[in-house]
């Protein structure tokens, strides 16, 4: 017998209805189960950018799983609020006594997610989170001395060592979905507009939205998962899945996506399972130790580096005048499209950090404002990581060369010429530093540094030595 008669299930970041941790639980434990999506004004308003992208990816989403929805004789009740104050005035408003959600660990979100709980509790109703957007999460992967993690390696050992058949399994939402409640249709889906935000590029970018998009763009990368670890690195080349926003949206199951890499083998594959074992790490990362979501290191003799933040460094390299071609392109790629490429990340966080003395939470607040999949745990570790900051990062005293990094990843220029279209008639041997160029050269390739495009804003090999002072002075050592 169904244990309660009305639940909702409060989808967050898991826009689908497939293999679905919360949904199916709701609907297994209900006769009836009321599918709700907030656009959290706690959230929104928040934002500086009213042509956002990921405010239309959930938006167009949410639309095509409100289609599904109705396949199925049901309906998504979408509401414009606060999430903490709405959702249980749903649950009264439906008479439902519980509410089933999947679990987030932003320490934003479990303040939300606590407030509700209690709220309901108040009523007589309850709060049911789950486990759906990692494999492992919270103390489930720990070390022998019963702690958090903070080396990477021996965290994926210890994953692969867990993993068992029963963690890839989906969860079979399909044979339930007659306990959807019967719903007619709702309101229309508020509007971009309706919500205070403007159409973005977003089909002008070919980018799909909602599960059926996820799965699409799935099925093309499974064809080539298994160059993935040579192709990975060129952002000139077509390597990565270009699944994360899914992912950060749950418009696929990481279920699935692990299922696949860890079944099919090969080094492609395997590389692959380590880039999503990276994501859990960071995950849990953020859950032990949330005080990473505020701004301070996870190596706190560094939060002591005095950031020399030149004026204008900061400004450059954000509207991509730095003068270095990769890191220009990179921007670029950013602000025109919502994503970069993973290694450019690398590159461009490294760059504004080790290169332009800038604080490296400048350079995360900015991706988080701009990347359409943008993910606080993943965002932060990898910020930390490219400034030496974070656990198991980059050793303060590596520092990426902007100039060997373009010449090894994009050898020929194809990336640069096509996000700095005023460097196209430049030879490959030359793009990569164009400063270099004689001025007969420039005119000969229609650039002329300074006018058509930017000198370098600093010197590599001199900004390298302030680096080395600076993280030194802050306690770092070489060991």
């Amino acid at each position: 017998m169904p244990e309660f008669d009305t639940a909702l299930v409060w989808l967050r970041r898991d826009l689908r209805l497939d293999d679905h941790a919360a949904l199916y639980h709701a609907l297994k434990a209900s006769r009836a189960v009321v599918p709700v999506f907030i656009f959290d004004t706690d959230i929104l308003d928040a934002l500086r950018e009213r042509a956002d992208r990921r405010v239309e990816f959930i938006r167009e989403s949410l639309a095509a799983l409100n289609r599904e929805l109705e396949t199925h004789g049901s309906s998504l009740v979408v509401r414009h609020g606060s999430a903490q104050q709405l959702i249980p005035q749903l649950a009264a408003e439906f008479n439902a006594d519980a509410v089933f959600c999947n679990r987030d660990y932003e320490p934003a979100a479990m303040t939300r997610d606590a407030a509700v709980a209690a709220t309901l509790a108040q009523a007589g109703r309850v709060l049911r989170d789950y486990k759906d957007q990692v494999i492992f999460d919270q103390d489930e992967i720990l070390t022998q001395a019963g702690t958090a993690f903070g080396v990477f390696t021996p965290y994926k050992n210890a994953w692969l060592k867990k993993l068992t058949p029963f963690y890839l399994t989906p969860y079979p939402v399909a044979r339930y979905l007659n306990r959807l409640a019967p719903l007619p249709p709702q309101q229309p889906l508020p509007t971009l507009e309706d919500l205070g935000f403007r159409r973005t590029n977003l089909d002008a970018l070919g980018i799909h939205t909602g599960s059926a998009g996820g799965q699409t763009l799935f099925e093309n990368f499974i064809e080539r998962m298994a160059n993935y670890k040579l192709a990975r690195d060129f952002p000139a080349v077509k390597g990565p899945s270009y699944l994360s926003v899914h992912l950060r949206f749950g418009t696929v199951s990481i279920r699935q996506l692990a299922f696949s890499a860890h079944g099919m083998g090969g080094a492609g594959a395997e590389i692959w399972l380590s880039e999503l074992i990276w994501r859990e790490f960071y995950q849990q990362l953020l859950w032990h130790h949330p005080y990473l979501a505020v701004g301070r290191a996870y190596k706190p003799q560094f939060d002591a580096i005095a950031w020399p933040n030149p004026p204008g460094h900061f400004e450059a390299w954000c509207e991509a005048r730095t003068g270095y071609p990769l890191v220009d392109a990179a921007l670029r790629q950013l602000n025109q499209t919502g994503y970069m490429h993973n290694r450019l990340r690398m590159v461009a966080a490294s760059f504004l950090t080790k290169d332009l003395h800038v604080d490296w939470r400048l350079g995360e607040r900015y991706f988080a404002e701009k990347l359409i999949d943008f993910d606080l745990a993943a965002n932060n570790g990898g910020w930390q990581w490219a400034a030496s900051t974070g656990c198991d990062a980059q050793p303060w005293f590596r520092i990426f060369n902007p100039i060997t990094q373009s010449e090894k990843f994009d050898a020929e220029g194809k990336f640069i010429k096509r996000y700095l279209p005023e460097l196209a008639a430049v030879p490959a041997k030359y793009v990569h530093a164009p400063w270099q160029l004689s001025s007969e050269f420039q005119r000969a390739y229609g650039v002329t540094i300074g006018k058509d495009y930017p000198p370098p804003l600093v010197d590599h090999a001199a900004a390298r030595a302030v680096t080395l002072a600076l993280y030194k002075s802050a306690g770092g050592n070489e060991e």
